[in-house]
């Protein structure tokens, strides 16, 4: 029996996908989620052996916590399951950890492959996903440091680039303090700069205003 996880913050998304599963002999879901932080927290509990996750999610997105997901659940396959397609989001989760990475369009005998798959150690791509892999390694292309930040970490990345405290950035983004504080201190660790000042710099000289 393959233990699935579901990790969405849209409920009906969540019971389409529950209901579809468990018409599957082999398949079993054993827990929902309805956000980032609890699919961490149900992964950690249950060790799924696949976890379907959405990325763009409130708090954390489905990039970190498939990092936070593939430390505590190593022998767990993530499986992307997504609207999105942008590079800001396809090489972070990839170099993240997730194993395959579909979209919300696939079809759901396409979704139950790529879940027999993972269990067999055969990753399934979106070809447009796959085609974007593929270019970037025939040019040799290595990803940018911002690529690996989280979509709410890139937010507050280009606010610090707007010469915004963490009060501001906060009360722009409805979110506490020490959140904040936590955003920053990951974003200057990921970007390898010492402090708001170079990662401001940053900001500029890529453009990411």
């Amino acid at each position: 029996m393959i233990r699935v996880l579901l990790v969405d913050d849209h409920e009906m998304v969540r019971m389409g996908l529950a209901a579809y599963l468990s018409t599957e002999e082999d398949i079993e879901v054993v827990a929902e989620a309805s956000s980032g932080e609890e699919g961490v927290k149900l992964a950690g509990q249950l060790q799924p052996d696949v976890i379907l996750m959405d990325l763009v999610m409130e708090g954390i997105g489905g990039i970190e916590a498939t990092r936070r997901i593939r430390e505590i659940c190593p022998n767990a396959k993530v499986i992307v399951l997504t609207s999105f397609i942008d590079d800001e989001k396809v090489y972070p989760v990839i170099e993240a950890g997730a194993f395959s990475y579909l979209l919300k369009t696939s079809r759901a005998a396409e979704i139950v492959r790529a879940i027999r798959s993972a269990m067999a150690g055969e990753p399934i791509l979106e070809s447009r996903v796959a085609g974007k892999i593929m270019a970037r390694f025939r040019h040799g292309q290595q990803p940018s440091p911002h690529e690996q930040l989280t979509p709410r970490e890139l937010e507050v990345l280009k606010l610090i680039g707007q010469g915004k405290s963490n009060q501001e950035i906060a009360d722009e983004l409805i979110i506490g303090i020490k959140t904040v504080k936590t955003h920053v201190s990951n974003i200057l660790a990921k970007l390898n700069v010492e402090d708001r000042t170079q990662a401001a710099i940053y900001v500029h000289t890529h453009n990411l205003q």
